[in-house]
């Protein structure tokens, strides 16, 4: 899928998706774990490359959750979603660096704005690269 094409996704799945890439992230900070922030990076590089829809946790959200919900499925347009999981990749990407490098700072800083920004999806359906997408989409059209 290229960002020129406008594909809709369930809305309920990113949020779900945000609460794992919340924990994930979380017990990475914690442990500063190397392996799962490498575990992250690919499940963002996934997100950012194929889509939100073919991340392992949107085929969790697919499989577990959505059979157990009632209603009328909300739907979104997917780039800003896309566009988010690449914004959570460089950050991963970042802190795997930082890793790597012995800058544990580095690694600290990076996980914990991609964690902030998991969190405010998760908690508060507030995604945070989401907006920015919108916001330079504006700023470019004009």
């Amino acid at each position: 899928m290229t960002l020129l094409e406008v594909r809709s996704i369930d809305a309920r799945g990113p949020r779900f998706s945000a609460a794992i890439t919340t924990l994930v992230l979380a017990l990475a900070l914690v442990t500063q774990s190397v392996a799962l922030i490498a575990i992250q990076l690919v499940v963002f590089a996934i997100g950012a490359f194929a889509g939100p829809a073919k991340t392992p946790y949107a085929f969790l959200y697919k499989k577990f959750v959505k059979p157990r919900l009632s209603g009328e499925v909300p739907t979104e347009d997917s780039r800003p979603p896309q566009f988010a999981q690449s914004v959570g990749l460089i950050f991963t990407v970042v802190a795997l660096a930082g890793s790597l490098l012995s800058i544990p700072a580095l690694f600290t800083v990076a996980v914990g704005f991609a964690l902030f920004a998991a969190f405010l999806n998760a908690a508060f359906n507030f995604c945070l690269g989401c907006e920015i997408y919108l916001i330079a989409v504006r700023i470019f059209k004009k």
